[in-house]
């Protein structure tokens, strides 16, 4: 079984650039499952449906989970308190990593964290794991937190202590929506035609809804 978690930073930047239908086709293509906690469907759906500024990008999302391309950790077999639990635990470790002046830095929030937590209750299973996150901080940690502590110390423009050990947060697999995009391309699952433009066009689009990926790095992608 191959299982995508995903954040609301990926889900949201998929529907913001209006490519969020890629995840039907991705799904009969590949056999992948993919799930949002709890705490990632209020983010991405109950909160975001109040405001109208937002409506719309919350239906959408709903209708992925009303039709079943979007599922629950409970069709894995993982309840809401198994997770809850987790990501209390993930959130208290990884708020406590980082400190300037004298005071823990504020890193991952509970939507981050669940999908982490989800990960954790999952790993031991016959499962091909990874999380879709395009949030920048904790894709960091995950992947490069020596950079992290750079990235903080010149952003807060002050000395950032290590305090706690971050090697409980190595060893996942992150996915972008830029990744999943160039997937669907590969696949030949985008309606428009235009080679390497669409291409461009699509790393460029989640890029500017929130996808923490770099012109260098779209250009590698597009030479690939």
């Amino acid at each position: 079984m191959k299982v995508l978690i995903f954040d609301a930073s990926t889900i949201i930047s998929l529907t913001i650039s209006g490519i969020e239908e890629i995840l039907k086709e991705l799904k009969k293509k590949t056999g992948v499952r993919f799930i949002i906690t709890s705490a990632v469907r209020f983010e991405t759906i109950k909160r975001p449906i109040q405001n109208k500024r937002f409506e719309l990008d919350a239906l959408k999302i709903k209708n992925l989970l009303d039709s079943g391309i979007l599922e629950s950790p409970q069709a894995l077999g993982i309840s809401d308190e198994k997770i809850e639990q987790e990501t209390s635990s993930i959130l208290n470790s990884a708020n406590k990593i980082f400190w300037a002046n004298s005071q823990p830095i504020h890193l991952i929030d509970t939507g981050e964290a669940s999908c982490l937590a989800l990960y954790n209750l999952l790993k031991d299973k016959d499962i091909k794991l990874a999380v879709a996150i395009d949030e920048r901080t904790t894709r960091m940690l995950v992947e490069k937190p020596e950079n992290l502590k750079r990235l903080l110390e010149s952003k807060l423009h002050t000395k950032v202590e290590v305090k706690d050990n971050w090697q409980e947060f190595q060893g996942y697999t992150i996915i972008r929506s830029a990744e999943l995009a160039y997937i669907a391309y590969k696949k030949d699952l985008i309606e428009i035609k235009d080679g390497v433009q669409i291409l461009d066009a699509l790393l460029y689009s989640v890029k500017f809804s929130g996808c923490s990926i770099s012109r260098e790095e779209i250009e590698e992608m597009k030479k690939i």
